[in-house]
């Protein structure tokens, strides 16, 4: 049997666009309040082994802190580790629903240049996906 690279291509395509942000995200989350130090917060993300912390204020969550705002913000201004998360932390907080396919993740976090999106079912925060979440899928997809 002899498969061409057009429907090798086409299939891989097919189970991408198959796969939901629902069927590869985490759904470990960590929110904290705007006034919650850097310090705090990098703590957290140390000891939970987690990316990214969700800024949370009066019940609704408004941004995200990543380890690379660390990098980018804190470290390139100097601010000191007592400064509160709300003042380095990205707004608005992006969003993606369960149900979309990975591709439109892949196209949000292209387009927004970001690398995180919030997954959000009926209004509640149900996990987050990443770059690094679609780039594993894809290395699996090949490998099959």
């Amino acid at each position: 049997m002899l498969i061409r690279t057009d429907d090798l291509t086409m299939a891989l395509s097919n189970d991408i666009s198959d796969t939901l942000v629902k069927d590869i995200m985490t759904r470990a989350l960590i929110s904290v309040n705007p006034s919650t130090t850097v310090y705090q917060v990098a703590k957290m993300m140390e000891q939970g082994g987690l990316g990214a912390i969700i800024v949370k204020d009066n019940d609704h969550h408004k941004g995200i802190i990543t380890d690379r705002d660390f990098a980018i913000k804190i470290a390139v201004n100097k601010y000191p580790l007592d400064t509160p998360v709300q003042k380095v932390a990205s707004y608005p907080l992006q969003t993606i629903n369960p149900d979309e396919s990975i591709l439109v993740a892949a196209d949000l976090m292209s387009t927004k240049k970001i690398r995180k999106l919030v997954v959000v079912d009926d209004g509640k925060m149900v996990g987050i996906i990443t770059s690094t979440d679609i780039v594993n899928q894809l290395a699996k997809m090949k490998n099959i």
